[in-house]
């Protein structure tokens, strides 16, 4: 089964850095765009950011300048190189891929979703 699971979260003071993984697996034909969201206690989950499968980056404006999105069509794999953390970076990051599954090619891809990682930004 197709499956995501991210890696690399944690607590860091304001001001540090912290690098998020996402690798995706199982039987997989192809991998559109993916990306990160997060969801904070009490709100509803937002876009940080996504890029495409050609590199094409779509990013929140408040995390633009900090954080820096990245892909390895190779390994299908995408980062989420997180600098100048903020408290109000504190969240769930959940990674999310739009991917056709190799068992059923056929069908159109559609989202799927991580686990999620906890970033705590302390001040």
């Amino acid at each position: 089964q197709v499956q995501l699971v991210e890696s690399g979260g944690g607590l860091v003071q304001a001001g540090g850095s912290l690098r998020l993984s996402c690798a995706a697996s199982g039987t997989i034909f192809s991998i559109n765009a993916m990306g990160w969201y997060r969801q904070a206690p009490g709100k509803q989950r937002e876009l940080v950011a996504t890029i495409s499968s050609n590199g094409i980056i779509n990013a929140a404006d408040s995390v633009k300048g900090r954080f820096t999105i990245s892909r390895d069509n190779a390994k299908n794999t995408v980062t989420l190189q997180m600098n100048s953390l903020k408290p109000e970076d504190t969240a769930v990051y959940y990674c999310n891929a739009f991917i056709r599954d190799g068992d059923y090619a056929w069908r159109r891809e559609r989202s799927y979703w991580g686990q999620g990682t906890q970033v705590t930004v302390s001040s």
